[in-house]
């Protein structure tokens, strides 16, 4: 039985085809309500290249700044340095989605119109994070993205759409969260040459050379010439094939990429081709396979979203993993809480003096063995050794051993926030005394060097 989103996917695959995409070996099709849509395995393909997107597709920063509609405004609000560039792609998807003409439509169609990040819980599921730092974060960006909407988002997307020719369409703060948070779960940190990015400095470096083939191309037009030097470039596991003069990391969505779901065991990288020699299609983005020998047919095509905790993992893109080995947990003292102690307001000096640490990140690996130390076996001998490993200094001045030295997985920064925060009063005297003094000592070190 066809699924109700298939009139949709048809529709999608043909705006692929006709923009010049190809799905060589593999297929977009929908998973289930939870997942949305996934890539799987097709043909088989010698050269491992599973889908090739031509970046002229690519949503970004760019691409706003180019467009008829959205660019002199945006461009203002640059030169200003009011805004960033992600506000311009997540300012071009809240109205460009309202737009009934819009020639992003099938892709918009094929998007999740609900999230599970935590910024879409309800108030009920958001007291179930009350505690954690994920709640923290989230009640935060709510207020930050409240503010960002009326003082800047709101007016502006009303004003475009209304030089579009909808004066009647009001744009509301679910509609920005949605664009948020199409950003925040599909964008890519895409390598490109800056004469690909920056179209005007390459124009007026080449004015003498070819400003007659210029001349009468739009400012839309996306796709760039190539510099004529270049270099094989790696970085961070993500291969910019054959890349021409300077490189420039632009944060962006490319439309059939982004259906790639996450996993631990990755089945697959994009790369970008600037030259054209791996595809065939310069300035172009493809699916790589990772595997050496070919896919069963119909296995999903994953990508790893990086290695990043669960409640990260929850936050930016609204799952979990299971056993995940990149899992951390975060401890914090908040800081409003120092209000609450003895001698706050000394203790607050001090640890600004100490640029302290308020909080930590423990990755799981650490406590796979409670709060003690990895590889450590427990016993008097351990415990003789793990004394002699103790910095000696303290801002109480004391040099007595802590009871807790056995359980040092705790970064020694934050522990020194956690002891000046507990300090009596005879402590924090001769901590801030101590603290002068070597402080006055290094500056005369530092003056003589």
């Amino acid at each position: 039985m066809a699924s109700p989103e298939e009139p949709k996917l048809q529709y999608f695959l043909q705006w692929l085809q006709v923009n010049g995409a190809q799905l060589r070996g593999c297929n977009i099709k929908y998973c289930d309500s939870t997942k949305g849509f996934g890539i799987f395995s097709a043909d088989n393909v010698s050269d491992g290249i599973l889908l090739v997107v031509p970046l002229n597709l690519a949503i970004t920063p760019t691409r706003v700044l180019q467009d008829p509609l959205f660019g002199p405004e945006c461009r203002a609000m640059c030169d200003e340095e009011a805004v960033d560039d992600r506000f311009l792609v997540i300012l071009f998807l809240t109205v460009e989605r309202l737009r009934r003409n819009s020639s992003w439509k099938p892709y918009f169609d094929l998007l999740p119109t609900t999230f599970t990040s935590s910024l879409w819980f309800s108030d009920e599921e958001l007291l179930e994070l009350k505690g954690t730092p994920l709640y923290q974060a989230t009640e935060l960006q709510k207020k930050n993205l409240q503010s960002l909407f009326h003082e800047k988002v709101k007016n502006l997307a009303e004003k475009l759409l209304t030089a579009d020719g909808y004066p009647e369409s009001e744009v509301t703060f679910d509609d920005f969260l949605w664009a948020n948070s199409v950003f925040w779960t599909r964008a890519q940190n895409i390598p490109l040459p800056q004469s690909y990015v920056s179209p005007e400095a390459e124009e007026k470096q080449d004015d003498a050379i070819s400003s007659s083939s210029r001349e009468d191309e739009p400012s839309t037009n996306y796709i760039l010439k190539p510099e004529k030097s270049g270099a094989d470039s790696e970085v961070d596991g993500v291969v910019s094939t054959k890349q021409l003069g300077e490189t420039t990391w632009v944060e962006g969505l490319v439309p059939g990429i982004d259906f790639c779901n996450h996993d631990l065991k990755a089945l697959a990288t994009w790369e970008v081709d600037v030259t054209g020699l791996e595809t065939g299609i310069p300035f172009s983005m493809y699916l790589l396979s990772a595997r050496q020998n070919s896919f069963q047919r119909e296995t999903e095509i994953s990508i790893s979203y990086g290695n990043k905790g669960n409640e990260e993992l929850l936050y930016l893109y609204g799952f979990v993993t299971r056993d995940n080995p990149d899992d951390y947990l975060m401890i914090n003292y908040p800081v409003e809480a120092i209000q609450d102690v003895t001698f706050s307001e000394q203790k607050a000096q001090l640890l600004e003096a100490q640029k302290a640490e308020w909080r930590c990140l423990l990755p799981r690996s650490l406590l796979n063995h409670g709060f003690f130390p990895p590889h450590t076996p427990q016993g008097e001998n351990n415990e003789k050794h793990l004394r002699s490993q103790v910095c000696s200094h303290s801002w109480s001045g004391q040099r007595k051993s802590p009871s807790y030295v056995n359980t040092l997985v705790f970064p020694e920064d934050f522990l020194t926030a956690l002891r000046t925060i507990a300090m009596k009063e005879n402590e924090l005297y001769q901590a801030k005394y101590n603290f002068v003094d070597w402080n006055q000592g290094y500056k005369a070190t530092c003056h003589a060097m």
